[in-house]
C-alpha cells in the first residue's frame, strides 16, 4: 500500500556506495597501468584489389595488329597478353590534386574594416544623397528628351499659336470730307 499522502514508488533501489558499475574483465582490465603501458590499436587493413573486367576493345585490336586471323588464336593471345579495363575512381586518385599557382588562396576574402571616422560624419549618407540627386538630374533629362520626341499633330489651332498673324496698324478715323485735305 501507498503512504498516505505520498504518490507511489514505482522505481528500484539503487545499490550502496561500494557498488561499482559496468563490467570487470579480470584478464584485460589492469586500471591506470594498464591504460598507460599499452595502446589497443586497430591493425591498418589491407585494401580488397577489385577484379576489373578484361578490355576487349584494346585486346582485339592487339590480336589484329599481332596477325590473329581465327578465334584460336584470339583465345591464345587474350591468354598471353590479359588486359583489365581501369578504375576510373582510381586513375583520378593518382592523377593528384590540379596545378594551382602558390599564391594562391581559398575561400570568400575578408571584408575591409569600416573606418569609424566616416560614420561619425554621416559620410555614406552624403554619398547615398549625392547619388540620388545624380539619378533625379538624369530622369528629369530623360523626361525632357521624351516630351520632345513626341510629335504633335499639325492643326489650325496649334499653327496659329507657333505663328501668330501680325499685328493691324491702327490709323486714327478721319471727317469724310476732310479726307481731300
Amino acid at each position: 500500500q501507498a503512504e498516505l499522502g505520498k504518490p507511489q514508488r514505482n522505481c528500484y533501489t539503487l545499490p550502496g556506495f561500494d557498488f561499482s558499475y559496468g563490467l570487470y574483465i579480470q584478464r584485460t582490465d589492469g586500471g591506470v597501468r594498464e591504460a598507460i603501458g599499452h595502446w589497443n590499436t586497430a591493425k591498418p587493413s589491407t585494401p580488397v584489389q577489385k577484379v576489373m573486367p578484361r578490355d576487349f576493345i584494346t585486346m582485339n585490336r592487339g590480336a589484329l595488329k599481332a596477325g590473329c586471323t581465327t578465334a584460336r588464336e584470339y583465345n591464345l593471345y587474350y591468354k598471353a597478353k590479359d588486359i583489365r579495363c581501369k578504375d576510373e575512381k582510381r586513375s583520378q586518385l593518382k592523377r593528384g590534386p590540379p596545378k594551382l599557382p602558390a599564391d594562391m588562396t581559398f575561400g570568400i576574402r575578408a571584408r575591409p574594416c569600416t573606418p569609424f571616422f566616416d560614420l561619425l560624419q554621416h559620410k555614406y549618407k552624403e554619398l547615398w544623397m549625392e547619388h540620388q540627386r545624380s539619378l533625379t538630374v538624369i530622369q528629369r533629362e530623360e523626361k525632357k528628351k521624351v516630351i520632345i520626341r513626341i510629335e504633335v499633330r499639325e492643326n489650325r489651332t496649334t499653327f496659329l499659336r507657333t505663328h501668330p498673324p501680325p499685328a493691324k496698324e491702327e490709323s486714327f478715323w478721319h471727317l469724310p470730307h476732310l479726307e481731300k485735305v
